[in-house]
């Protein structure tokens, strides 16, 4: 398993005396913008990387990026490998029954289908297609239970893989974020296109965590509260998701 740790300390100082740090490692996957993506000297950036440091200089933590490939995000957040996940993570009722998650920083946000521009694709109608997801995320199991009948459900370690692929001719279209295609679709000069109704999946994105750690959870509530109320959360939103919000703020 491949891993980037990037420190970024936060130093809280209390009347004239520096208390010990805390440190918590954060686990991102690296490769799903606006939410998390490596930049180009290949260091851990986007809206979940700037929020996270926010988080851990409201609460005098220290913040130890890891980076962890999708599939074995939620596996090695139990195994102790780190303490929190910030990757564009949903939450469901069906993750909940192995992890526990804090309070949502971004809220319910549609997922999309996107095909080839012209392809003239109906997701209310599909039969025979070819539908790419990201494996493990709640567009795949979606699209398991409500289109694996009659189609081909083809899942991808990233959602960078299933856009090449629809983009080389091998899949009729994509269920994803809306925040992620979106951008995705705009750059794409008219190649790519939206079809089909918005589908409304999970409550919102938040920071998983182990169902035991209570007092961690406690504290980054705390601090996404007060991140909230003072707009830092709608502002690094609105950096990063054009068009988006305010959620959190009037």
């Amino acid at each position: 398993m491949k891993k980037l740790i990037l420190t970024a300390a936060a130093v809280l100082a209390l009347g004239s005396a520096v208390q010990a740090q805390e440190t918590v490692r954060i686990a991102t996957e690296g490769a799903y913008a606006p939410w998390n993506f490596l930049d180009d000297s290949g260091n851990p950036a986007g809206y979940e990387i700037e929020l996270g440091n926010a988080v851990c200089e409201h609460a005098g933590l220290t913040c130890e990026w890891i980076l962890n490939d999708w599939d074995s995000i939620i596996p090695n957040l139990l195994a102790g490998n780190y303490d929190l996940i910030m990757a564009g993570m949903s939450i469901t009722d069906e993750r909940r029954e192995t992890i526990d998650f804090t309070q949502n920083y971004f809220p319910p946000d549609p997922s999309r289908y996107v095909a080839a521009g012209g392809a003239n694709v109906d997701p209310s109608s599909l039969s025979g297609a070819r539908v790419g997801v990201q494996g493990g995320t709640i567009q795949a199991a979606y699209a398991e239970e409500n289109l694996g009948d009659d189609n081909t459900v083809v899942t991808f370690t990233t959602a960078d893989q299933a856009m090449a692929d629809l983009a080389a001719g091998n899949l009729d279209t994509i269920l994803a974020d809306g925040a992620y295609l979106e951008p995705v679709v705009a750059a794409s000069s008219g190649s790519l296109e939206f079809v089909g109704e918005d589908v409304m999946i999970g409550e919102g994105v938040g920071a998983g965590l182990r169902q035991e750690d209570a007092e961690l959870k406690a504290t980054v509530d705390e601090a996404l509260s007060a991140l909230k109320a003072d707009g830092t959360v709608d502002e690094l939103i609105a950096k990063w998701f054009e068009g988006r919000g305010p959620y959190f703020t009037e």
